[in-house]
């Protein structure tokens, strides 16, 4: 498995941006489509975008869709998350996530194999 570890999430007015980093470490990274996901409390986790392995290819979710984009760099191992035009429902503890089961499955969580710690994202009104 790939190890994952996020960082940049913080505290931001609403309207505001915030640019999310992922480090990984340990297998191949170019062998894993990239996901991002997130957790607002007492809510279940949601997908938030994807990326292919070979970058040809990203899919968001609907409530992001213009706000945020996803990019990875496979010479540097990382994936980021540019969050533009934050509101107050983007809260949640953000979490990048690693897949080798196929670009088909990229929404569902259960096939994703390896997971970070989350990193925490809270915009104020």
């Amino acid at each position: 498995q790939v190890q994952l570890v996020e960082s940049g999430g913080g505290l931001v007015q609403a309207g505001g941006s915030l640019r999310l980093s992922c480090a990984a470490s340990g297998r191949t990274f170019s062998n894993y489509d990239m996901g991002w996901f997130r957790q607002a409390p007492g809510k279940e986790r949601e997908f938030v975008a994807a990326i292919k392995k070979d970058i040809s290819g990203t899919d968001y979710a609907d409530s992001v869709k213009g706000r945020f984009t996803i990019s990875r760099d496979n010479a540097k191992n990382t994936v980021t998350l540019q969050m533009n035009s934050l509101t107050p429902e983007d809260t949640a503890a953000y979490y990048c996530a690693a897949t080798s089961r196929g670009w088909i499955r990229r929404l569902m969580i259960l096939y994703y194999d390896s997971w970070g710690q989350g990193t925490q994202v809270t915009v104020s009104s």
